[in-house]
């Protein structure tokens, strides 16, 4: 089948399944409706993924997401939107409203500042799907981990993983952005406990995307054994490994979260070089978040001499 004729075929598909959402006289035949168009739209994750034009992306995104939302009022348990709204919130909330505030900042303060206000907003949003969607499967669990985290996520099994994952990741972003705000800040015993878990049930999970994570909460995690450094490098090594070196996650976040606290901006260069070197074309499935990371390294690039005290000069 040529790609328009595929292109028709899922834009027929999708508009059917819209006329019966409205039409359906029954409750069962509307919420099998909306199952379908559900599990049709959580599995086409990787359109977004592999696309060149983030801008693009941007603007396409929020329609998805809603609609996504939309069909949850009406199948509130449907694992696979849970899971869908949770990483699409998460990515899009990094992506298109925290790096833009970043970006923003040494032009316009307040402006930055909104944007990131709304960042943390969409955290959350996506860190309360997590839970319903981890609730789902084990009921009473939200409960449970606010009142003994490390004995809740022991509950949870490997086919948790992904949506443990992209849970503690919008919830540690939310935590990110609240340095001022004690309540967030005091759900960090949930936060570790749910990225732990998911380490101990499947660390190469995502082609490394535990890692990632642990890269940059290391330099920040309290009451841990060793240097904060040496534990993030160890996580970034086994990140590379499992990514083979394709992704600029990974060195983007060590440069960041690693090189500037230890002030080697030598290192932070040639991370961030090393960064810009991977071939976003090279895995279509990575392609939009290498486009992403790349544009941060760019940024990160930008910003050297007021990240370091002293500069070498060339």
């Amino acid at each position: 089948m040529k790609t328009s004729e595929r292109f028709n075929s899922s834009r027929i598909a999708t508009a059917t399944l819209l006329l019966a959402l409205l039409v359906a006289p029954g409750c069962s035949i509307k919420r099998m409706a909306v199952n379908k168009l559900g599990d049709a739209l959580a599995g086409g994750g990787t359109t977004f993924a592999s696309d060149d034009d983030p801008e693009l992306v941007k603007a396409a995104v929020p329609f998805s997401l809603k609609l996504m939302e939309s069909l949850l009022n009406e199948s509130p348990s449907h694992k696979g939107l849970l899971f869908a709204t949770t990483s699409g919130f998460t990515q899009y909330g990094f992506a298109f409203a925290q790096q833009d505030a970043d970006e923003l900042e040494s032009k316009d303060f307040a402006a930055a500042e909104i944007l990131r206000a709304r960042a943390k907003r969409l955290y959350l949003r996506a860190r309360n799907y997590g839970l319903r969607g981890l609730e789902v499967a084990h009921r009473g669990f939200t409960n449970q981990l606010a009142l003994k985290p490390r004995e809740a996520v022991a509950k949870l099994t490997k086919r948790d993983v992904p949506q443990i994952y992209w849970t503690a990741a919008a919830w540690g972003s939310a935590i990110s952005l609240s340095k001022d705000d004690p309540a967030r800040v005091g759900e960090i015993p949930q936060m570790e406990a749910l990225i732990d878990r998911a380490l101990e049930l499947d660390e190469s999970w995502g082609d490394g995307a535990i890692h990632g994570f642990l890269i940059n909460y290391e330099m920040s995690r309290q009451g841990a054994t060793g240097d904060a450094a040496a534990r993030a490098q160890k996580h970034f090594d086994r990140a590379v490994e499992l990514t083979k070196g394709a992704q600029a996650g990974p060195f983007v976040t060590l440069a960041e979260a690693v090189c500037v606290e230890k002030q080697d901006a030598k290192q932070f260069e040639e991370l961030l070089n090393r960064a810009l070197a991977v071939n976003a074309d090279a895995q279509p499935d990575t392609r939009l978040v290498n486009l992403v990371m790349q544009r941060r390294a760019k940024w990160l690039l930008s910003r050297k001499d007021d990240l370091f005290l002293t500069v070498e000069k060339k």
